[in-house]
C-alpha cells in the first residue's frame, strides 16, 4: 500500500526559476492517505476457504473472485464491541463517550447501537 500510493515528485533549479537542472525523486503519501486505502481495502475484503485440493476459492458464489490486490480473509473479524478474554477485547459498555463527536470517541460509534445515558453535572467551586 506504502509504494503503490507513492508518487514522483519534481522540483526545478535555476537563476530566476529558469529550470535548467531538474530533480525529481519518489514520495511516500500521507499516512492518512495511506491508511485510508488500507482501510478501503479492508471494506471490501473477501471472505475465502480452503477446499479440498487446498486452493483458496469465494465463499459465497455471488462475489466476484478477488484480484492479486484485494484483500481476502478466512475468518470474521471479532466483534470488538463485546468484551472478550480470547482476544484480549475490553468492548465498549461503560466508558464514557463523546456525545457530538462524529469520530471513535462518539457515542453513536462506541455505544455499538445499545444506546447511551448521558449526565449532566453542575460543580461549584471556590476561586477565590
Amino acid at each position: 500500500a506504502v509504494i503503490r500510493k507513492t508518487r514522483v515528485t519534481c522540483k526545478c533549479h535555476g537563476v530566476s526559476g529558469s529550470c535548467s537542472l531538474i530533480t525529481c525523486w519518489q514520495q511516500l503519501a500521507s499516512f492518512r492517505e495511506v491508511g485510508d486505502h488500507l482501510k478501503d481495502k479492508y471494506d471490501g475484503a473477501t471472505e475465502v476457504k480452503i477446499n479440498r485440493r487446498g486452493k483458496l476459492q469465494v465463499k459465497n458464489h455471488q462475489f466476484n473472485m478477488p484480484t492479486a490486490e484485494d484483500l481476502v480473509y478466512l475468518e470474521e473479524s471479532p466483534d470488538y464491541c463485546i468484551r472478550n478474554r480470547t482476544t484480549g477485547s475490553l468492548g465498549t459498555y461503560g466508558r464514557e463517550c463523546n456525545r457530538t463527536a462524529p469520530g471513535t470517541d462518539g457515542c453513536n460509534l462506541m455505544c455499538c447501537g445499545r444506546g447511551y445515558n448521558t449526565h449532566k453535572a453542575v460543580f461549584k467551586e471556590r476561586c477565590g
